[in-house]
């Protein structure tokens, strides 16, 4: 399985933050937000990376992230001329992929809790496609989903007046080697965009769009408005500062799945200015309450 990450779009909802920097580049606490879906792939044992952004921002992702070997990954990079809908990712990614199953991934998207490591690794191999959904209090703002209890949707709507369940959609989506094929003969929407429902509702009318619900403590935000940002900033912020252990540090997680050895580990560490986050690579091992 191959991994995308769709950072593009213009963040116009956190201007002026947003009017020279990308969204994704943007801090989460002590990260860069596009560390948090990537960490997401990574700990679902996906190696081979595709970014997706702005021309005018992917040489800032380059920079950021390299071509991924520093942690026994392959990063590779797309440009996005305008934000035409999140299907568009599997169009341009389409050479990418090849015969591939794919998890895609918006680069705004932050999740934490059980299930969301090695249990993926399970979607690798599909005959269709495969939502995560989470349980929300506003449901008319997100794609809403029913299931039945094969854990097969039945149906799909964005953004209900009149919502049939509380489960929203999330940004981290499973599809088959057909993903490029369907989103190119998607027709855009009223709003001139591919719409991600109607590439999901195809896969649901073959009977082959399956769902997960995120399991209760698990975390999903995306940072859509100011507010979010600062909500999972501070998140993240508690977790770490109680539990002693960082989320979504990429050196740790390409450590710990082997691609990376001790002394990688180390150097990379060196190589940081900041104390708090060299010295925390530098102590992973010390305990292995996690390991």
């Amino acid at each position: 399985m191959k991994g995308i990450i769709l950072a593009g779009g213009n963040g116009s909802r956190l201007h002026p933050l947003t009017k020279v920097v990308s969204k994704q580049l943007l801090p989460v606490y002590d990260k860069p937000m596009i560390y948090y879906p990537l960490s997401t792939l990574m700990n679902a044992q996906i190696r081979e990376v595709l970014v997706i952004s702005s021309g005018s921002h992917l040489e800032s992702f380059r920079q950021l992230l390299g071509d991924g070997n520093q942690w026994g990954m392959t990063i590779d990079y797309k440009v996005q001329d305008s934000p035409n809908g999140v299907p568009e990712a599997f169009i341009l990614g389409e050479d990418f992929l090849g015969e591939s199953t794919c998890a895609l991934i918006l680069g705004d998207n932050i999740f934490v809790g059980p299930g969301m490591g090695r249990g993926l690794v399970k979607h690798s191999e599909l005959n269709g496609a495969h939502v995560l959904l989470y349980p929300v209090q506003n449901p008319s703002d997100y794609g809403v989903a029913e299931v039945n209890a094969e854990g097969q949707v039945t149906s799909l709507v964005e953004k209900p007046l009149k919502p049939v369940s509380r489960l929203a959609l999330t940004g981290l989506i499973f599809a088959d080697q057909n993903a490029s094929v369907i989103a190119r003969n998607l027709k855009p929407s009223s709003r001139d965009e591919l719409e991600i429902t109607d590439f999901l509702n195809i896969y649901r009318n073959q009977k082959k769009l399956s769902a997960s619900i995120l399991d209760r403590g698990t975390a999903w935000m995306d940072m859509g408005q100011v507010k979010d940002l600062f909500a999972a900033s501070e998140f993240v912020k508690v977790v770490e500062d109680r539990q002693g252990l960082k989320i979504a540090v990429p050196e740790e997680i390409a450590w710990r799945n082997g691609w990376i050895g001790i002394e990688a580990l180390k150097s990379i560490a060196m190589s940081y200015g900041n104390p708090q986050y060299r010295e925390y690579l530098l102590g992973l091992g010390k305990f292995n309450e996690y390991d």
